[in-house]
């Protein structure tokens, strides 16, 4: 994620921190020192601290039972608004579904309950009203948001863990596309709940609706991508005139390229015409800034480039492209050359293609009615 700051590791998954969460707590810091003192100050930012330690839990909770089902997880960051863990691919199972997104709620209400029983915390409702206030205790305020916070993400909204729950729900009788459509509907609802809520008790609710609402719209897109694109070869959805970068090419030559064509992503091919990886424009502005324009496209590159067979459907690339979050996919020949590449713009205009074709043609070359030409 853009504008974030790694600051360590936690069993193989990379940690940052999003310069507005830094950005946040300077205000928390400032807030609190001008109306309770330095005291208040450090106690305002120790609890946040402790908190954000709580959020991260949280994800952690996601982490490792997506790990359990072989899913990746590359990174986590956290956020003003809480922590996003990066998982390569959410399970299409429901039951793997659920048990992932109830994990990090369930993280949240044993942090609770071990703070009530072991350190003696009140989880009177009170206590959130007044968590701001200095005469409840730090071991309480961190119990009842602990609380809140669980039953807060079990709101049935994306990209909150109630979204993905109750899509766990619905696939089981109805099927993971028509469940996510459904889900997606709910959450679009509940953020518009949100934000006028927000209107009239917390402003920071309607940023929240606002980032509920378009990712509830984003996921409905996504799966209906995949759901789109299962059964169509790759070769439909590829680019096939496209330029390459070779290892040895410089930078300044890399750019002159960029100038020369319609490209942001360029495939480095060895001399066999595998792909090795790929440069992208910010790659090679980067390397310009940073190395110089006669350093080598081998030092800028990305690699590798995910690849798949020119035989496969799309929807593999489409999968690749969002577990990677890279720039594009290569589509190969038997041999292992690079014939084609998809990338975001590419799908993108399938979809568009898709939106404008009659009602029951499907997208492709097999698509098309019988007899058309």
């Amino acid at each position: 994620m853009g504008w974030s700051i790694g600051i360590g590791s936690i069993a193989g998954t990379a940690v940052r921190i999003h310069i507005t969460f830094i950005l946040f707590l300077i205000w928390i810091f400032g807030a609190s020192y001008v109306s309770g003192g330095s005291e208040a100050a450090w106690s305002g930012l120790t609890f946040m601290v402790l908190l954000f330690a709580c959020v991260l839990a949280h994800e952690f909770g996601h982490i490792f039972t997506a790990r359990a089902f072989g899913v990746a997880t590359p990174d986590v960051t956290l956020l003003p608004i809480g922590g996003v863990a990066r998982l390569e691919r959410i399970p299409e199972k429901p039951g793997e579904e659920f048990l992932i997104a109830i994990a990090g709620p369930l993280v949240n209400v044993v942090i609770a309950l071990a703070l009530v029983v072991i350190a003696g915390a009140d989880l009177s409702a009170g206590h959130l009203a007044a968590v701001e206030s200095s005469r409840v205790s730090m071991v309480d305020k961190l119990a009842v948001v602990n609380l809140f916070l669980a039953l807060f993400n079990m709101i049935p909204a994306f990209p909150m863990d109630g979204g993905r729950v109750l899509r766990a729900l619905l696939a089981i009788r109805m099927g993971h596309i028509r469940a996510t459509e459904i889900a997606a509907s709910i959450g679009q609802f509940a953020a518009f709940v949100l934000g006028f809520i927000g209107l009239f008790f917390n402003p920071l609710l309607i940023f929240i609706a606002i980032f509920v609402y378009l990712a509830a719209a984003s996921e409905a897109q996504l799966v209906a991508v995949r759901a789109m694109s299962r059964g169509v070869p790759v070769t439909a959805a590829m680019i096939t005139q496209f330029a390459t970068l070779t290892p040895e090419t410089t930078i300044d030559a890399a750019v002159d390229t960029l100038l020369r064509t319609s490209q942001s992503e360029f495939p480095v091919i060895d001399a066999a015409g595998r792909p090795v990886g790929i440069l992208s424009r910010d790659d090679m502005i980067r390397a310009l800034k940073q190395l110089g324009p006669d350093a080598r496209v081998a030092d800028a590159m990305t690699a590798p480039l995910p690849t798949v067979s020119q035989r496969s459907c799309l929807d593999e690339a489409i999968r690749l492209l969002q577990e990677k979050s890279g720039p594009a996919v290569g589509i190969v020949d038997p041999s292992g050359a690079i014939v084609g590449l998809v990338t975001s713009e590419t799908i993108g205009e399938m979809i568009m293609v898709s939106d404008a074709m009659p009602k029951g043609v499907r997208f492709g070359p097999w698509g098309r009615p019988a007899g058309a030409a």
